[in-house]
């Protein structure tokens, strides 16, 4: 009887009355819960909680019991002034397990269709027709409650984020700005989006699958910047969707050396005969389909397919052989943040770029009342440098502008501007040799902290001969710095002085002191002045239209980043003590998030890399142009610009830190610095008084520019590891994280 009874309970339970959303999210409010807390208690995901108060989602048994109990409770607490109707159970789920789908009517594409940038040479014609509403269609869509991420811990932190796609208001792309498309053992074709939503999918072709996409998903993403263009939306194809949809789960090696299948592929052909095409680079793991813009209809579609290795595993982790529910959530945290990927995390870090600053905007009406394409003022125009007009010294090896340089010749210092990360190691002294442990700290973000407030050029170098140098003026300076003598310098305002055989020179990338003219940008040379050496170029490239071009850049990749690690238990405004034991495994508090922090590191890191792209094959030899210099975005004096600013950021903590400790590192590797120490912790070294730290040295704090503790070694270790590869000057910055030495790493 009484299994009776429990059964009768589960009955009720699943048709358990429940207030409206914003009833829900009140009484949870008024309790001071926060949506982590209940997630936690009732052991769903924090992205299942905000879609019950937004009423995306409703709850089912057994979670829906405990809510509706959890409302009870609050409701008598907190009862509202007047009582709301309460909203109706949801209609029982289909034999499936997946609550029944409804019918519902498509709105049509009624977007503007997205740009696509130059790299791809896709034309985008100013649209000169009304909106053309699309047919009547309808599409099944169902949404589901259940746990979508099987494999994480009912009590992790955090599940999922705030500000997630899933609550964006644009009615145009209310599901998403991506999907998981899968296909279950029955065959159903599942659309796993941001938030838990779950989508049929009707489609039986890749050309089918195009025009649901487009015209009933309500996938996409709005626009960065007000002259900018909506993001496209993007489809990723697990393995049981490639072999459902004809497509190989995996590339052959020749296709994997050209990147695409054979354009003689039956998936091409049907695209072909629906007119659909592709862009230049093919049908690979990043394939771009498309219509030429008619009108304002969106008509571009991207597919991203991880077996084919389009999530990197280097910036990706194991996100490609996630399930599609907990990879559309890493992909969904990681486009809400920083944008819809467009390719891999370089590629997108530079389409980051473009999307915050559109090359061009809309005039004003002209007597006939009609706009044109203009200029958007501080971007880097629609059109890219002339290779032939770019400053000699700017230019790598093989460009256009070097053509008639001797075969084999090797530019010097004097020919060639050489901004890089430090690389940088000496021997321990004998005081140094007496402590027990060697400490290494990494700055987070370091190059992105380089660009912010960072002026930059925007157009064309002009050369001048003699000129006075202006520490505002971007550009690249030929000029001789060996004269600065680290042994004493300037620290603010006044003279200090240091063991300048200790420390590294801020002028070149190994930290040996220049011996005479050599190129530099202009934070290089700004520095070797506030340490209080005169300089007098000998010439100049400078550019006169400049600005702060990455100043809205850094600002959505750091606020991305933030937010994540915060969402990891590592917020802002943690003391040293507290942010050290906050870093301490926080990756394994959400694995999954984990994955997009290292996403975001790698897109700053690579679309600056993607500045000053080198040829990639297609046939080149030294001298031709290749198609990076096509782009607006080939910039590789921003990119120097931004490198010689993060290696300057890192000298002037060094020099601060020398200036007040005595205490010089022994080695430095990019944006980490090796110190020996008398304990194992940062904070064994940095001089903190009372929670403060050195103004103007190394502070321990997750903000980008600020340091995180990156490994410690027993100095005993370092000293071993000098000695069996006779190198002592080795940089053991680059082993320092987990000790880990191999005769690989020296190419013995």
């Amino acid at each position: 009887m009484s299994e009776l009874f429990d059964a009768v309970d589960a009955l009720l339970a699943s048709r358990a009355k429940l207030p409206p959303p914003t009833e829900r999210k009140r009484l949870r409010a008024a309790h001071g819960l926060t949506i982590e807390e209940v997630a936690g208690a009732l052991r769903v995901r924090r992205a299942t909680v905000s879609g019950w108060e937004a009423g995306k989602t409703e709850p089912r048994p057994p979670e829906r019991d405990a809510y509706a109990r959890l409302l009870d409770k609050l409701a008598e607490l907190y009862p509202a002034d007047s009582v709301a109707p309460v909203q109706e159970a949801m209609a029982p789920p289909s034999s499936t397990g997946r609550p029944a789908p409804t019918q519902i009517q498509p709105t049509g594409a009624a977007s503007e269709a997205a740009a696509l940038t130059a790299t791809e040479n896709i034309p985008a014609p100013v649209p000169d027709t009304p909106a053309v509403a699309a047919p009547a269609a309808t599409t099944r869509l169902a949404r589901t409650t259940r746990s979508l991420s099987t494999s994480r811990r009912p009590d992790a932190k955090k599940a999922a984020p705030s500000g997630t796609p899933a609550s964006n208001t644009e009615p145009r792309f209310v599901n998403g700005p991506l999907a998981v498309v899968d296909v279950e053992g029955d065959g159903t074709v599942l659309a796993y989006c941001t938030g838990g939503l779950v989508l049929d999918v009707p489609a039986k072709s890749i050309p089918a699958l195009v025009d649901w996409t487009l015209r009933a998903a309500k996938l996409g993403q709005p626009k960065l910047a007000g002259p900018g263009k909506d993001a496209d939306p993007l489809i990723v194809l697990t393995e049981s969707a490639l072999e459902r949809y004809g497509l190989p789960v995996t590339l052959t090696e020749q296709e994997k050396h050209a990147g695409r299948i054979p354009d003689g592929h039956k998936v091409i052909k049907q695209l072909t005969r629906a007119e659909w095409k592709l862009t230049k680079r093919g049908f690979g793991p990043w394939a771009r389909i498309y219509r030429p813009t008619t009108g304002s209809e969106r008509s571009c579609v991207q597919l991203c397919i991880p077996s084919w290795n389009a999530l990197d595993t280097r910036h990706w982790g194991e996100a490609g052989k996630l399930p599609p529910a907990e990879l559309a959530r890493v992909l969904g945290v990681y486009a809400s943040r920083v944008m819809t990927p467009r390719g891999s995390t370089a590629v997108t870090g530079l389409e980051l770029m473009t999307a915050l600053h559109p090359p061009t905007r809309a005039s004003e009406p002209d007597a006939a009342g009609k706009r044109h394409s203009e200029h958007n003022p501080g971007s880097l125009g629609k059109d890219a440098i002339d290779p032939m007009n770019w400053p000699p010294c700017e230019v790598p090896d093989g460009h256009p502008v070097l053509q008639d340089l001797p075969r084999f010749h090797v530019r010097g210092p004097g020919e060639k501007l050489f901004e890089e990360a430090y690389d940088w190691a000496r021997p321990m002294t004998d005081a140094e040799c007496t402590l027990r442990h060697l400490v290494g700290i990494d700055v987070n973000m370091a190059f992105a902290a380089g660009a912010n407030g960072l002026t930059v050029g925007l157009g064309e170098a002009t050369h001048v001969k003699a000129p006075a140098f202006d520490p505002n003026m971007p550009g690249s300076w030929l000029v001789d710095l060996s004269h600065v003598d680290l042994s004493r310098v300037k620290v603010g305002k006044e003279w200090v002085e240091l063991d300048g055989s200790l420390l590294p020179s801020p002028f070149t990338p190994k930290g040996e002191r220049p011996t005479g003219p050599a190129w530099y940008a202009t934070p290089t040379v700004a520095y070797a002045a506030e340490l209080g050496y005169k300089v007098q170029p000998i010439e100049a490239w400078v550019r006169y239209d400049n600005g702060r071009y990455l100043d809205g850049w850094y600002q959505r990749l750091r606020d991305a980043y933030l937010a994540t690690m915060a969402d990891l238990g590592v917020d802002a405004d943690l003391a040293p003590s507290d942010f050290l034991s906050a870093m301490d495994g926080y990756k394994g508090r959400d694995p999954e998030l984990a994955i997009v922090t290292t996403a975001i590191k790698a897109t700053v890191k690579g679309g600056l890399g993607k500045l000053r792209e080198r040829p990639r094959g297609e046939g080149w030899r030294p001298g031709e142009p290749w198609r990076a210099l096509s782009r607006p975005t080939w910039r590789p004096d921003i990119r120097a610009a931004v490198i010689s600013r993060t290696r300057i950021n890192l000298h002037r903590k060094i020099v601060k830190h020398a200036a007040f400790t005595g205490q010089c590192p022994v080695a430095v590797l990019s944006d980490c610095v090796v110190y020996a120490a008398g304990g194992p912790s940062p904070l064994d070294f940095l001089p903190y008084r009372e929670g403060k730290p050195l103004p103007g040295g190394f502070k321990l704090g997750i903000n980008p520019g600020l340091v995180k503790w990156e490994g410690t070694q027993d100095l005993l270790w370092g000293e071993e590891v000098r000695e069996r590869f006779d190198a002592p000057e080795l940089n053991l910055a680059r082993y320092i994280k987990d000790g880990t030495v191999t005769d690989v790493d020296h190419g013995e």
